[in-house]
């Protein structure tokens, strides 16, 4: 079985402080229906995540993932990609999160690769949520793709974004079996379930800043 990444227990963050810096901020890029977006929103309101929701930016405006920012009086803005080259669109995505003051990045299902224009502009500051244990299974359909290789484990794993695509430093991770009478979809669902669960801890756990990167391994001070 895999290890996780913040310890033994999954559901714990070692090294989470929850009197740390009430003063940093979150915006949220989101492409569609925004149920890790959601997640995030659950964990703010119960104090799990000790930072304000500062924006939810989507490049959809048809994304699902709007209705539930407003509907918790968030901020939210649409910045359609179309017809600007990548970066851009990078320059105009960081210029509106540092308008608003945001210290941390959290892409929750934004489906477009960040260039180095933004990367740079938040370095180790950006998190994303990929569902299998990467580095196994990059890009997309990673569910799918774990069925049809017939793995026995896959998972979440929550990591810092570079500008390579879901290549960067891994914060957390988190073990799914894949069960003999599993369809893709019903992986899919059990592992979504766990990428709720993982998210807002491994958030809290970079936003305390007891942890340091150490070649590409993320440790705790």
């Amino acid at each position: 079985m895999p290890n996780h990444a913040m310890g033994s227990d999954p559901r714990t963050v070692p090294g989470s402080d929850p009197n740390q810096r009430p003063n940093q901020r979150i915006g949220v890029l989101i492409s569609g229906r925004g149920s890790n977006l959601q997640a995030i929103i659950d964990a703010v309101r119960a104090g799990r995540i000790t930072a304000d929701l500062a924006v939810v930016i989507s490049n959809n405006p048809e994304a699902p993932g709007l209705a539930k920012a407003r509907e918790a009086e968030i901020e939210t803005l649409v910045l359609d990609h179309r017809g600007k080259a990548r970066e851009d669109y990078d320059r105009i995505l960081v210029a509106e999160l540092k308008k608003r003051g945001v210290t941390l990045v959290c892409l929750a299902g934004f489906m477009r690769l960040l260039s180095p224009v933004f990367v740079d502009a938040f370095q180790n500051a950006i998190l994303n949520i990929h569902p299998s244990l990467l580095p196994s299974f990059p890009g997309t359909n990673a569910q799918y793709q774990a069925w049809q290789h017939g793995v026995k484990w896959t998972g979440v794993t929550v990591h810092l974004v570079s500008a390579e695509l879901d290549g960067g430093p891994i914060v957390a991770q988190v073990p799914v079996p894949v069960n003999e009478d599993d369809d893709a979809d019903a992986l899919a669902a059990r592992i979504l379930e766990k990428e709720h669960e993982l998210y807002p801890m491994a958030i809290q756990f970079v936003l305390g800043h007891q942890w340091r990167l150490e070649g590409r391994r993320v440790v705790r001070k």
